[in-house]
């Protein structure tokens, strides 16, 4: 909750200062990491060094002996969770690791945490545990088990979509292309890692923790714990990057909260740099293939877009590249297919514009060599492909300008006169340029939200809302439209 100094009236879309632009920019903006309460605790997981296999002993005895060292959590001391860690009883929380057995599922999984009353202390503690491995062979990569088709698509959407006669569209094709594409895994890495700090009073938690998702969050963490989610008060004034990531509850602030319950003590944990990779989420790697077929007018009369995405061995987040061929482009029949593979991963998760990133990639690469067989430019090709309304459904767009930002864009880059033929743009150290354009689409999910406003006896106002800012400004554009209420 946030006042704002904005004044009635005229503000929506108006010049203004940015509210968190001070604070940021002399140091006063307080992030999780940044609290610290009266008895605090420092926590540090121990991170798994294999990818794929079981824990058969772990020797702690150093790290308990250690000065300042309070707890060291194992599988085998682990206080008890309300909530299962492998059910997914909400849409972001996914299948996570609470030291809830022995099992190895990938690399930097927690195996341990240690509980001091310092982060130093902590963290040499946390290299005094040795940990004893059964490991068996990883499966990585593209390649690292056998395909499979998931009953659905991420976010509800279906795992395929079918309009048209396919086949007939590519037997009727006088151009065609059929083409391959690879995305790699990409990680979160934000200039914040994640952090927590956890404090119990009562049966009440007060969490200090980055997220973009601040009441779902909190039946989530209800659950797992035991308590009513209205019990769960998460502050999150200033997220230190996001991308998707700080919507999903992970497995070492679950450790955490625990510590804390335990111990009847605050507890802070703060992932290192190399930690960020496994345990918190990041976008799957993909392979796609492309198949488009065109009349000799350069129509498309079929678009066939399959995708295979990485997820791990335990749960399901696909990276739903295929999606991006939906609701762009007009076509006679179309079919977006999503296939998954498993892997020795820490599950993916939504990461900007979690399958339209990859997949838009891969399709406007397909679209500008489809270009080049049917011998168009490629925007002239994309505006013979134009979609006046969705394809498939035939409903219309709440709105769109695409038409006039690619005259606008053509203008101002000078498309007319670039040479059309590929390899032909150099540097003056003959190097290759590219210049090229293209297009995405990002369907916007939609939930449930509601404010509350108060209007005070002095004239002024205040509004509420949960909503979260990862530096695009919400703060004051959400004051601004406060303001003109």
């Amino acid at each position: 909750m946030s006042e704002t100094s904005i004044r009635f009236g005229s503000n929506a879309g108006q010049s203004v200062t940015r509210r968190d632009g001070i604070a940021k920019v002399t140091g006063a903006a307080t992030f999780a990491a940044d609290n610290h309460p009266e008895g605090l605790l420092h926590a540090v997981y121990v991170p798994a060094t294999i990818a794929r296999g079981r824990v058969i002993r772990l020797d702690t005895g150093a790290a308990k002996a250690h000065p300042g060292v309070v707890e060291v959590f194992t599988p085998e001391n682990r206080p008890a969770l309300a909530g299962d860690p492998d059910a997914k009883p909400f849409l972001f929380a996914f299948r996570t690791e609470v030291l809830q057995s022995a099992e190895i599922r990938y690399a930097n999984q927690p195996i341990a945490l240690v509980v001091a009353e310092t982060v130093e202390a902590a963290t040499e503690a946390a290299r005094l545990v040795v940990p004893h491995y059964e490991a068996l062979p990883p499966r990585l990569g593209l390649d690292g088990d056998a395909p499979y088709k998931p009953e659905s698509g991420n976010f509800g959407r279906p795992a395929e979509t079918v309009f048209g006669d396919v086949a007939a569209g590519h037997a009727a094709a006088r151009h065609a292309v059929d083409l391959t594409y690879e995305t790699p895994a990409q990680y979160h890495n934000a200039m914040e890692t994640h952090a927590i700090v956890a404090t119990w009073d009562g049966d009440r938690l007060a969490l200090d923790v980055p997220s973009q998702a601040i009441v779902m969050s909190r039946g989530a963490y209800g659950y797992y714990f035991g308590i009513p989610a209205e019990n769960v008060t998460i502050r999150s004034p200033y997220l230190g990057g996001g991308f998707g990531s700080k919507a999903v509850i992970n497995g070492p602030a679950l450790l955490a909260i625990l510590a804390a319950r335990a111990l009847h003590r605050p507890v802070k944990l703060m992932l290192r740099r190399e930690q960020m990779f496994g345990p918190v989420g990041h976008r799957g790697a993909t392979r796609q293939r492309l198949r488009i077929g065109t009349d000799d007018d350069g129509r498309m009369t079929a678009l066939d877009h399959e995708s295979l995405a990485v997820t791990s061995t335990f749960d399901d987040f696909i990276e739903g590249a295929a999606d991006a061929s939906l609701g762009l482009y007009a076509t006679e029949a179309l079919r977006s297919t999503q296939y998954a593979v498993r892997a020795d991963i820490g599950t993916p998760g939504p990461m900007r514009a979690p399958g339209i990133a990859s997949g838009s990639a891969a399709l406007e690469c397909a679209l500008d060599e489809m270009a080049e067989a049917a011998g168009l430019d490629p925007l002239e090709f994309r505006l013979r492909n134009y979609a006046d309304a969705e394809p498939g459904t035939g409903r219309p767009y709440s709105s769109k300008a695409l038409r006039e930002c690619y005259r606008r864009g053509a203008e101002r880059f000078g498309w007319a006169n670039r040479p059309r033929a590929p390899r032909q743009m150099t540097d003056d150290r003959g190097l290759l340029v590219g210049w090229g354009m293209g297009t995405a689409l990002f369907h916007a999910p939609m939930f449930a939200a509601e404010a509350r406003a108060t209007l005070r006896p002095d004239g002024t106002g205040l509004v509420e809302t949960a909503a979260a800012d990862m530096g695009q400004g919400a703060w004051t554009a959400l004051a601004q439209i406060a303001a003109d209420g």
